[in-house]
């Protein structure tokens, strides 16, 4: 997907500037093929398509905070109790949002991304609907409902920003689009919480049906907005290439143990790792691990990952983002216990206090924006994982009977800098590590580790939780096991720090030699 990206970039910049010729010559616009460039769109349509577009990644964070607000009323109605089996409402989320993005991307490449994004938005309507559904049903269906929800966001994430990526050439408003883009992501959660708290005042699954009737809607503006496509493949071209182009070995190989891994972690919060079942699912997926890098390396034609983008800076910057987007995860999971649980808060009035991370996550944003060049992306790097851990400590350490104008909202304030540093830092320093032809890459590997870190977090505080709360049967030990949880993320946050430290450290004297 991501090569292909680039290269329709560069084409359909050349294809703007001879129509700018053709206009100078013919005095006329030529009317644009839909597919490359924003000419001879109104500036309202425009605005609509980026709108349309951006619920791409608005609505992957209303799936998160929507369900994270009304967790304990979904549980309370599900007969759900133990906090290992309600953070699976969420692990299994952020499971297949992360283990299915790149796949997602490259049938985008194969079949096109307009018509992959529309799929994606018409399959979250579906699981959305289904969720809500399970209120007549039980947990099961609501875990198996929230599983295969997320594969929806996983195909509308790359595939929206290849629609965009295709339509805008190079330049600042293209860059100002993007930055629209990934500036929804906090405003999602928050308005997503916020909904589905005043909806479950009513009844909760009013949140789902209402977030399904947006998705379809969206769905809908995108066939008549969205341009057209560009055929950028052979319309002769046999099925079974196009299946080869999707990388089937692959991706198998490559999501199954991204599945099992998750699966074994978040399941050993739950039933206890004297489970034969977990053990053997954590084995196999690492095992799995070196049998998808060896299928991506020597055998497949067309793999997901190229072995040019497999190296140790893009390995160094990848784990950074990993210890800090995991961190986040078990930050945001046990915050929402810590208001609702032991401050009581209701969830309209807990998301009225988690608002706050939406205002400064968009201030934080900007001030990326604006110092990110001068700073460089390393050096930014170890500032987004410094917030990291300054911000979980600040929650780690406050007092239940403490204001939330104390250490709450500090952290809250604090937090989304490493959530808006992190993200566009690593996707620059990994845009300079990986050869031109596979710059898009870049984007995707952020955005599949960082969702599966997130459920990946939630399983390793799961199981740090279960072992030092005495069963949570009081305040006292249910504040236990939140800090312990914490603790384990600002462990990881820590280590992710000292990675990118020693990473900056080296581009410095890289710098230093060069001089």
């Amino acid at each position: 997907m991501e090569a292909s990206i680039e290269s329709s970039n560069n084409l359909e910049l050349n294809k703007y500037d001879v129509e700018k010729d053709d206009e100078r010559t013919t005095g006329s616009a030529t009317k644009k093929e839909e597919g490359g460039s924003v000419t001879g769109m109104s500036l309202t349509r425009e605005i609509v398509l980026v709108a349309v577009v951006s619920m791409a990644q608005f609505s992957t964070q209303v799936g998160v905070g929507g369900t994270l607000a009304i967790l304990h009323i979904i549980g309370d109605d599900l007969s759900i109790t133990k906090n290992g089996e309600l953070s699976w409402l969420m692990a299994a989320y952020s499971l297949t949002v992360g283990s299915f993005i790149l796949p997602a991307g490259r049938l985008g490449d194969v079949f096109g991304y307009k018509k992959m994004l529309l799929f994606g938005f018409s399959w979250f309507t579906l699981w959305t609907l289904v969720a809500g559904l399970s209120v007549y049903s039980n947990h099961v269906l609501f875990n198996f409902a929230r599983t295969l929800q997320g594969i929806g966001p996983a195909i509308c994430l790359p595939n929206g920003l290849a629609v965009l990526g295709s339509t805008y050439p190079p330049g600042q408003r293209k860059n100002i689009v993007f930055s629209i883009f990934g500036a929804t992501a906090p405003l999602g959660s928050v308005l997503g919480a916020t909904f589905a708290s005043l909806f479950a005042l009513a009844w909760w699954p009013w949140a789902f049906f209402s977030f399904a009737i947006v998705l379809a809607a969206t769905a809908i503006a995108g066939e008549l907005i969205i341009p057209a496509p560009t055929r950028r493949t052979d319309p002769n071209q046999s099925a079974w290439h196009k299946f080869c182009q999707l990388d089937p070995l692959g991706s198998t190989t490559g999501v199954t143990s991204l599945v099992l891994i998750d699966f074994a972690w978040n399941q050993g919060a739950v039933v206890g790792w004297q489970e034969p079942y977990v053990i053997v699912a954590l084995i196999l997926g690492i095992l799995l691990i070196p049998v998808f890098l060896y299928v991506e390396a020597y055998v497949v034609s067309a793999p997901l990952l190229p072995a040019e983008c497999m190296n140790s800076d893009i390995g160094t910057i990848l784990a950074c983002v990993a210890c800090g987007w995991s961190c986040f995860g078990i930050f945001l999971f046990y915050i929402w216990q810590f208001f609702e649980l032991l401050r009581h808060a209701s969830p309209l009035m807990a998301s009225a206090w988690y608002s706050t991370n939406a205002v400064s996550g968009a201030g934080a944003a900007i001030l990326t924006g604006l110092f990110l060049d001068r700073v460089g992306p390393p050096l930014a790097m170890v500032l987004a994982l410094l917030a990291y851990v300054v911000g979980t400590i600040l929650l780690a350490t406050a007092p239940v009977d403490q204001i939330y104008w104390a250490q709450s909202f500090l952290c809250l304030l604090i937090i989304p800098f490493g959530m808006d540093i992190s993200f566009p830092a690593a996707t620059v320093i990994l845009s300079n590590a990986v050869p031109k032809e596979h710059q898009g890459i870049g984007a995707s590997l952020v955005n599949t580790v960082v969702n599966f870190s997130i459920s990946l977090g939630l399983g390793f505080a799961g199981v740090v939780e279960v072992h030092v709360n005495n069963g949570g049967n009081s305040p006292e030990e249910m504040l236990r096991g939140y800090r312990g949880a914490w603790y384990m993320g600002i462990g990881l946050s820590g280590l992710g720090l000292t990675i990118s430290v020693l990473y900056w450290m080296k581009v410095l004297f890289k710098q230093g030699k060069k001089q």
